[in-house]
Formats: structure tokens, C-alpha cells, sequence
């Protein structure tokens, strides 16, 4: 008998790691911010970020009844049991998948410094060195943040010139590429509930969008997000009525659920579509990309599943020529981990950006210099995600009456 004694590879000792707590804390920024922290017994700590909102602290302590003991190398194989192991808690979609999505995020930090790689290497390539941005500017000013709730403006900040201005504002900051919010308190005026626009409501759209135009011209990339508040005739009527503007896209127009009414207003217009942001795991953005609903796929990585999930999605959007802008409101955390993921996807577009007005975003790392330059953020050399947390920072804007870390 042969002796292949010489052949068996011994245990790698990097191997030799286990999970020892997961926990959450909630961070009141200009929305809640789920920041997650892995913990292993190799003295390394991932950190991660689920995207905002309750219930999220909740579902991930629970994952401590059987993930502690786990490797977290291992980071695709724990997602898929956080999905099986609540499937009893709707596992597939939702916020079970909403908890796994900053898991594994802090997961892949925490495979990233043990293992010494940035955590673009562990997603398996690099196409860029740094990932440009853009700024979601609301509309004319800022969201107002009480109690860790946001709330939208004045209606003053709804004028074409109020929009005019800001935009003028934020690409003397750097930003070639803006995003503004279009769905207005007007819009409501005539009815509430049955998503048509009236002519007066979409010829003031028209004269918002043109003022912008107006005023930055047409070499910086523009935007606006609906948040999915029209009805199909109207989302076209709308479309069409901007397409002269040359935008970058018009976001969400139509509710998420429908595919069909989704391909209809798609291929009805000129103007470029994206959606993708509250959809959940690869499963729920194929039939809109293999169906050409959408122009530019616009999913959520903290929300979608994770960052391996979110490559999933981009696989498909290259395979049909279709670019990927993910939809980000994160905190620094998540935003570092969507510029890992930037660096990693060839067809990956923008990212945006939505925190303009929290003075102390940069703060809440441990850092010297703003991560944002000339509105592009530099992809990180170092293991894992390249950053470390403030906690005195996280500890001065931890929402009231929340625990965590």
C-alpha cells in the first residue's frame, strides 16, 4: 500500500477560530443606524451594518443560539443558516434577511483581519481603486431628524429655487452626481391613495428638474427618487415629460410588487429606470433583470442579504448589460463595506451617499481625514474593511433607551 502520509495538509491554524458573541447596537443618525459586532475567540471583532430601522437588535441576539461556536471564516455557509434556521421567522425575506445582511458583513471584516485581506480580495477582485459617489440631497434642504425619526421639510423647501440652490451647494462640495427626492406634499393634494398625478402636479415636477439643470448643467449626473408613490399611466406621463433632461435615472415610480407594471413603465421611456432597493436575496431581482425591468438595479446590501448576495445580484445585471448603483443610508460602516463592494463588481456604477447632514458622520471612525474626497471615497488596503469604530462616538449617539455593545 502506497504511503501518502506526506500528502495530507495539516490543519491551517487561521482555521482555528469560533464565534464567541454577536450583538447590536442602534446609532440615532439621520435614520437608525444597526451597527453589528462579531466577536471571536482569535481577539478579533468584525463590525458590520443592517440597514435601518426596529426589530433588527432583537433578531440578531437571537442568532447567538447558534452561531457562537461557529467559524466565522465560514461566512457564506452562516448566512445560508441564519436563513434556515429562521425560516419559522420568515427567513427568506424581510428582516431576518435584513439581520443577516450586517452579520455577514461583520463576518467578512472579521474574516478580512484574521486572514489579512481587505475584504474586496474575499469578494474576489479588484476593478477600482477608488468608488464614486452620489449625494442624495432630499429635496430643497435636509431631512429633520427627532427622536430618531425623520421627517420631511417645510413645503418651502419644495420650490424649484430651494432645489436650485442646494444643488449648487453640494457640487461646490465635489459631487458630480446628485439625487433629489421628486415625489412632493402636492402630490397628495387631489387624492392620496391613488398614485395619479394630476398635470399640475407633473408640470411642477417639470419646472423642479429644470431649475437643477439650470443651474448645474448637464455635466453632472442628475437623479430623482418617487419612492414607488405613482400609478403606471402617471409614472409614464412623468418619464416621459423629463426625458429632454437627460437624467441619470428616475427612481422607484411605480409600488415594488407588480413585475409587469414595472416593464411597462421601463421600456414606455427614454429617461432611464432603477429600482431594486426593498427587495430581498438574488431571488427577488432576477425576473426584474432577466426581464429588462429596470434600467439600472438599485439593491440595498445591507438589506438585500449581504455583499456576497449583492454580487449575486450584479452576476445577473452584467450577464444583461445592465449596471448595478446600490442603494445605501448607512452609516460610515455600510458605506465602507458598498465600497468593498464597488471595488469588487464590474458593472458596479455609483454609490450613493446619504448622510449630508450629519456633521459628525466621519467621527463616528477612528480616523484622521473625511473619508469622502471630491465625491469619491478611496478603496482601503487594510484587512477587513480597513476601519475601527469610535465607541465613544457610538456611546454619544446611541438611540435612547437601546442596548448593545
Amino acid at each position: 500500500m502506497r504511503d501518502f502520509s506526506d500528502h495530507i495538509e495539516t490543519r491551517d491554524p487561521d482555521r482555528d477560530v469560533a464565534i464567541t458573541s454577536i450583538d447590536a447596537c442602534v446609532v440615532e443618525g439621520n435614520f437608525e443606524w444597526n451597527l453589528i459586532k462579531v466577536e471571536t475567540d482569535a481577539g478579533v471583532t468584525g463590525i458590520g451594518e443592517s440597514y435601518r430601522g426596529g426589530g433588527i437588535p432583537e433578531l440578531v441576539e437571537y442568532t447567538n443560539r447558534f452561531l457562537v461556536g461557529e467559524n466565522p471564516l465560514d461566512v457564506e455557509r452562516l448566512v445560508r443558516y441564519i436563513f434556515q434556521e429562521m425560516s419559522g421567522h420568515g427567513g427568506t425575506t424581510g428582516k431576518v434577511v435584513t439581520a443577516a445582511s450586517g452579520i455577514e458583513v461583520a463576518l467578512l471584516d472579521a474574516a478580512g483581519k484574521i486572514l489579512g485581506l481587505p475584504v474586496y480580495q474575499l469578494l474576489g477582485s479588484k476593478y477600482r481603486d477608488e468608488v464614486r459617489l452620489y449625494c442624495d440631497c432630499h429635496a430643497g434642504e435636509a431631512y429633520a431628524v427627532e427622536d430618531g425619526a425623520t421627517d420631511y421639510a417645510d413645503t418651502e423647501a419644495y420650490t424649484p429655487e430651494a432645489y436650485a440652490a442646494e444643488a449648487a451647494r453640494v457640487t461646490d462640495m465635489g459631487f458630480d452626481a446628485l439625487k433629489f427626492d421628486l415625489d412632493l406634499p402636492a402630490d397628495n393634494a387631489n387624492d392620496p391613495y391613488n398614485g395619479r398625478l394630476t398635470n399640475a402636479a407633473v408640470r411642477e415636477k417639470r419646472e423642479i428638474v429644470a431649475a437643477v439643470r439650470e443651474e448645474i448643467g448637464y455635466d453632472v449626473d442628475l437623479a430623482f427618487d418617487c419612492h414607488w408613490d405613482y400609478s403606471v399611466e402617471s409614472a409614464k406621463r412623468l418619464a416621459y415629460e423629463l426625458e429632454e433632461f437627460d437624467l441619470m435615472w428616475l427612481e422607484d415610480l411605480v409600488p415594488p410588487e407588480n413585475m409587469d407594471a414595472q416593464k411597462e413603465v421601463t421600456q414606455a421611456t427614454r429617461t432611464p429606470v432603477a429600482t431594486g432597493e426593498n427587495r430581498f436575496r438574488v431571488f427577488e431581482l432576477s425576473e426584474l433583470i432577466y426581464e429588462h425591468g429596470v434600467d439600472v438595479i438599485t439593491p440595498d446590501p445591507t438589506t438585500v442579504g449581504g455583499l456576497t448576495e449583492t454580487m449575486r445580484v450584479a452576476d445577473r445585471a452584467e450577464e444583461n448589460y445592465i449596471p448595478m448603483s446600490p442603494h445605501n443610508v448607512c452609516s460610515p460602516v455600510g458605506t465602507m463595506a458598498c465600497v468593498h463592494l464597488g471595488a469588487a463588481v464590474p458593472n458596479f456604477d455609483l454609490l450613493e451617499y446619504h448622510a449630508l447632514e450629519v456633521e459628525w458622520w466621519d467621527d463616528l471612525l477612528e480616523r484622521d481625514e473625511p473619508l469622502i474626497q471630491d465625491g469619491s471615497i478611496e478603496v482601503p488596503e487594510e484587512p477587513g474593511l480597513g476601519i475601527e469604530l469610535d465607541e465613544a462616538v457610538v456611546e454619544e449617539h446611541r438611540l435612547d433607551g437601546t442596548s448593545g455593545f
